[in-house]
């Protein structure tokens, strides 16, 4: 599959080469004088958010990212931020959006203001082969072993439902996968795509229970009174999934996933 064919259904910005992989990534597109369009995200969540080979952002929030700043006819700019620091750079106005598969949570909605939903998903766990974890009902058990990655909806779940449970989080949920598979951890928990991918990954060694244990939705976080973003923003989600842009993203980075959960009866995130 190639993950650089970018989609005609909707005009997207052209992303610039970049030199520095660290640092912020412009597109040229847009009305010459307008000010770019500047979306926070965190590079390190494949396939929603990655640096390709050549240290290019690719992903599924990358394309979502481009087709909004064209239909804004705004120039875009892309800020690689830690997940834990796009709250932040959203209040400070550094960036105008984050898209980055951040859930649209009550407690986030108190910092900033969310889009209409462009997926729906649930929290799920990844457990290791030996532990006998079978559902969230296990998961009350005492001396149950949570890893969750920092910032995340998981990690505030497990803080909040078992506060006395040993947590380890981690900045990566490779490393938290790691944590699951060797046994120094009983359940990571995290959205079910990433628990189906990295099981399918490390089939040896964990198991993915992906009955939901809370179900969420993903949304784009802007700075609280943008108002007209904000419209601006919910005018292009309904476009965009009108015309199938969803759905083609879902084919061109999720297939294998999007047949394996349907065959399930899960139903796929991007709807």
């Amino acid at each position: 599959m190639n993950r650089r064919h970018l989609l005609r259904l909707t005009p997207l910005a052209a992303l610039a080469a970049c030199s520095d992989p660290a640092a912020s990534s412009k597109a040229t597109s847009g009305t010459p004088g307008t000010k770019p369009l500047i979306i926070g995200m965190d590079m390190t969540y494949p396939p929603f958010e990655f640096k390709d080979a050549k240290g290019e952002p690719d992903g599924v929030d990358v394309r979502i990212a481009e087709a909004l700043a064209a239909s804004l006819n705004r120039p875009l700019t892309l800020e690689p931020l830690p997940f834990e620091g796009l709250i932040a750079a959203l209040k400070s106005g550094k960036i105008d959006c984050a898209i980055s598969a951040m859930t649209a949570s009550d407690d986030r909605r108190k910092s900033i203001d969310f889009s209409d939903p462009y997926a729906f998903t649930a929290i799920a766990m990844l457990v290791g082969t030996k532990t006998p974890i079978q559902s969230a009902a296990d998961l009350a058990k005492p001396g149950t072993r949570f890893t969750a990655k920092l910032g995340t909806t998981g990690e505030s779940f497990v803080r909040a439902t078992y506060p006395d449970a040993p947590l380890t989080s981690l900045d990566d949920e490779s490393a938290c996968v790691l944590e699951v598979a060797q046994g120094r951890a009983d359940a990571f928990i995290y959205d079910q795509l990433s628990i189906l991918s990295y099981h399918l990954k490390n089939k040896d060694t964990t198991r993915a229970l992906l009955q939901p244990i809370r179900e969420e939705a993903w949304a784009i976080g802007l700075k609280k009174g943008n108002d007209s973003l904000l419209t601006g923003v919910n005018a292009f989600l309904k476009t965009f999934r009108e015309s199938g842009g969803l759905a083609k993203l879902g084919d061109q980075y999720l297939a294998s996933e999007k047949k394996l959960m349907e065959s399930m009866g899960i139903p796929f995130i991007l709807r």
